[in-house]
């Protein structure tokens, strides 16, 4: 039964989370899935890595993408491809409502008691915010290339693999 819902997957949609990955125009996303113990019978998570086509790099680390698989393997490792970035990390919508949110509130009732109390002179502005990646090389190091670690040193890198 399990190499039926694998069969199943490979032709569906899958929702995933981009991680860092060395693969070149690929992106390495990780899906997350419940998997049955049969003796607790109890759910627990199961990730499943892939790897998809991204010549464009569309998706960065981080952003939540639809994948589909590739009618024919790419490579020995390459297997889907990144059809669309569904929520770029940082910039939270609602999924039933399709309003953006702030934390736990909607940002248009944040704008809207803003107006009706006066708005404090430390209070974001999201309108006026740039967009994701123009810290890009400054602050923002998402699109640098990570490596593979083959030392092992006290000091943890957060860069490494």
């Amino acid at each position: 039964m399990a190499s039926h819902l694998k069969d199943a997957a490979k032709k569906f949609l899958l929702l995933g989370q981009c991680v860092p990955t060395i693969k070149q125009n690929a992106a390495k996303i990780r899906v997350k899935r419940l998997e049955l113990d049969e003796n607790l019978l109890m759910y627990f998570r199961k990730d499943e890595f892939y790897y998809c086509y991204d010549p464009n790099k569309i998706c960065k680390t981080g952003d939540v993408v639809l994948i589909q698989s590739l009618p024919h393997k790419m490579t020995k490792l390459i297997t889907h491809e990144v059809k669309e970035v569904v929520y770029p990390l940082g910039d939270v919508t609602d999924p039933i409502t399709g309003k953006k949110v702030a934390k736990e509130r909607y940002r248009d009732d944040i704008e809207k008691e803003a107006e009706l109390y006066g708005k404090l002179e430390s209070s974001f502005d999201y309108n006026k915010a740039k967009p994701r990646g123009w810290q890009d090389g400054k602050k923002d190091f998402t699109s640098k290339p990570t490596y593979t670690k083959f030392n092992v040193f006290d000091k943890e890198d957060p860069y490494a693999l």
